[in-house]
């Protein structure tokens, strides 16, 4: 049964802002959560946008039946919005599978699947341990430390390692110096303009954002074509990493992936599998310690677990699990999941055009009364109450209990046949990240304050990155 009404059909348009669109997308780049609670407040659970020359109409929703309906709707019915993906294109590029549509993507999504999945992911678990104690042995006690630094330097040194299969040396101090470099010309507000306003992707010259934002990705793509070169004039240099599985991976009629897929694909995993988990990390650190009676439970699982206990056993643990789930819940680092309308489509009573843009919000989903009492407060014990539905596959190794969330009340990692690819290497990052730092050093929360999340590019990060002062290790007290 389609989803599609007659394309004679009236539209009837939800309620919306009559300010012209250019004030709307100014104060979301500015205050989007802010903005996002405003329009909610004011025009319920589903709002419109009009269509501009920077947008194509829009509606942004929160009803889990609505996004239910959106997420299990025939794909043929969508494809990628060209305007409302372009800063997405800047990043990525053209071939990245985010950007991707119908069979295209169909074909592309299942070769990628295979790395992040079943026993090959669970071997990642010794790497993302190792790297997380190498950095941490750095650390000494009564040092101030900014967290997020530390955790995008544990999440870039796990993904360099495992998608590249790069150790220290020149190649990785290279390809992890400009790629650090690239990432910081976005990490503001004001600095992530260009991303959204093409009028402002000028070349005026080599001391500009943009310029040398351009030169930046260059030097990265150079470098990555330069490794996928290297491997396949020495097949001996071949591993167990992605990149070497993505050079010898096949579609169904035998081909292999084109060089701008493969290098594009290894963009959108530097940057979605670094940067978003990074950030969640961060936020993770400071609401153990912003509410030490969360950090206390922690510990006391952690230390319930045998000493011979697998990676597997500490992922399912279900307090860690619940804070892990919470922060993506309260603190989610992207707030939109998209798709735009080929055919006409009603949603809520509404008869929406084709070319309309779809925008189920995951943070207004994640901030219903109705689903998450109390949702601006930090309650792990929301997931142990009632899990969510999928909690028994590889993503959190956690038992379900009998009352879950559906993927259409929870979605940070989006949801349907464009869910994130990478969610559990996330999930599975997150916790033994956690889980090492916190059985190892005692932290003091110096930002024992309300933080706000602070836009970096398309994505969103605590301000400041969360200031910590190391007060043990491994129990030394200082």
């Amino acid at each position: 049964m389609t989803t599609a009404i007659p394309s004679s059909a009236k539209p009837k348009l939800p309620p919306g802002s009559k300010a012209p669109a250019i004030v709307g997308i100014v104060q979301a780049l500015l205050d989007q959560f802010g903005t996002l609670e405003r329009y909610n407040q004011k025009y319920g659970e589903i709002f419109y946008g009009s269509k501009s020359s920077l947008m194509p109409p829009y509606v942004i929703f929160s009803n889990p039946q609505a996004i239910e309906k959106v997420f299990t709707a025939d794909p043929s019915l969508f494809e990628v919005g060209q305007q409302s993906t372009a800063p997405v294109k800047v990043l990525l590029g053209d071939k990245s599978l985010v950007l991707l549509d119908g069979i295209e993507h169909k074909q592309h999504r299942k070769l990628l699947m295979p790395p992040f999945h079943g026993e090959r992911m669970k071997s990642y678990g010794q790497t993302m341990v190792s790297v997380t104690q190498e950095v941490i042995s750095q650390w000494q006690v009564g040092q101030t430390i900014c967290i997020r630094d530390y955790t995008q330097e544990i999440s870039l040194r796990i993904i360099l390692r495992t998608i590249f299969g790069l150790e220290s040396g020149q190649r990785y101090d290279r390809l992890k110096a400009i790629l650090l470099d690239w990432l910081d010309t976005f990490n503001s507000p004001l600095r992530s303009f260009f991303l959204f306003f093409p009028a402002l992707q000028k070349d005026l010259g080599v001391l500009t954002p943009w310029s040398k934002f351009c030169q930046q990705q260059d030097q990265i793509k150079k470098i990555l074509q330069e490794e996928c070169d290297r491997r396949r004039q020495n097949p001996d240099t071949m591993g167990e990493d992605i990149l070497s599985l993505l050079l010898t991976a096949r579609y169904e009629d035998g081909q292999p992936m084109s060089d701008q897929s493969i290098t594009d694909e290894l963009m959108t995993m530097l940057f979605a599998g670094h940067e978003t988990t990074a950030s969640s990390l961060a936020w993770s650190f400071y609401w153990l310690h912003r509410l030490p009676e969360v950090g206390q439970k922690c510990r006391q699982e952690l230390n319930s677990l045998a000493e011979n206990a697998e990676f597997t056993d500490i992922a399912r643990l279900p307090y860690l699990s619940a804070i892990v789930s919470e922060t993506l819940r309260l603190n989610p680092v992207v707030v939109f999941v998209g798709r735009q309308l080929k055919q006409p489509f009603e949603l809520m009573g509404y008869r929406l055009e084709a070319g309309t843009s779809l925008f189920p919000s995951i943070y207004l989903t994640h901030q219903r009364e109705d689903l998450y009492p109390e949702p601006k407060k930090f309650k792990p014990e929301r997931f142990i109450e009632r899990q969510c539905l999928g909690e028994r596959s590889l993503a959190s190794y956690a038992d379900a209990g009998s009352h879950r969330f559906s993927p259409y009340e929870y979605l940070p990692f989006g949801g349907g046949n464009r869910r994130c690819l990478g969610y559990a290497f996330a999930l599975f990052e997150m916790k033994l990240v956690l889980a090492t730092i916190m059985s190892q050093i005692k932290l003091e929360l110096l930002d024992n304050r309300p933080l706000k999340s602070g836009r970096r590019g398309f994505t969103f990060t605590p301000e400041g990155g969360v200031k910590m002062k190391v007060i043990s290790i491994n129990n030394r007290q200082s």
